[in-house]
């Protein structure tokens, strides 16, 4: 894949940039602020985008902001954002951002070479890859929003780890039911936030935005 990178802290841009080599992938771009950053993007048109949220010169929110606009331009650019700590606030900014391909990790988790990467390939093929621990702070905030009284409990864990990017084999091994049992879940999850198929959509994607926008 083409992968435009922009991480502020040396060490980890460098070291991503080796990782990602060792695995046959090629940084097109390696940055680390956020007006270099949109500049990459417009440019080299990537696979997918591995940024961190804050990027100088006021280290806030500078990433986010260049992949938004990005997006606006590109409404299918994967993105994949890195943050230091769990900030809910910029991940449902992504996921409400439009089009599909988006995934937030925490940065502890890049240590895992292999769940870092298996993350990025989601993302790239447009599907969701977001922190386990995003995801539960997120989720929280919703308990109190009536619409989630629609989804059973069984549904919400399910949803959740839709949203981790799990497939329904990874599912049913996570919670210990059939396949059967996990799509039949799906389909309900569907009905119930109004997901109808559709020739373009991917609906996995779209019901983990339409549940955490609400």
């Amino acid at each position: 894949m083409r992968i435009v990178l922009a991480e502020d802290h040396f060490l980890l841009r460098d070291g991503l940039i080796r990782l990602l080599g060792a695995y046959g992938h090629d940084v097109v771009a390696a940055v680390d602020n956020g007006t270099d950053l949109l500049e990459a993007l417009d440019r080299e048109q990537p696979d997918v985008a591995v940024v961190d949220v804050r990027l100088p010169p006021n280290f806030t929110d500078e990433g986010l902001r260049a992949v938004l606009a990005a997006r606006k331009r590109n409404p299918e650019l994967p993105v994949l954002l890195l943050s230091q700590y769990v900030e809910p606030l910029y991940a449902r900014e992504l996921l409400t951002s439009g089009g599909r391909g988006v995934g937030y990790m925490l940065k502890d988790r890049v240590t895992d070479g292999g769940q870092f990467l298996d993350s990025i390939q989601r993302v790239a093929a447009g599907g969701t890859a977001m922190d386990p621990e995003v995801i539960s702070r997120l989720l929280v905030r919703k308990e109190r929003d009536e619409s989630v009284g629609s989804l059973s409990e069984r549904e919400r864990e399910v949803l959740e780890l839709v949203a981790q990017g799990r497939s329904n084999a990874g599912i049913a091994q996570a919670l210990f039911v059939t396949e059967k049992a996990v799509a039949k879940h799906i389909s309900n999850i569907f009905t119930k936030l109004g997901l109808l198929p559709t020739d373009g959509d991917n609906r996995r994607v779209l019901a983990v935005l339409a549940y955490l926008d609400q």
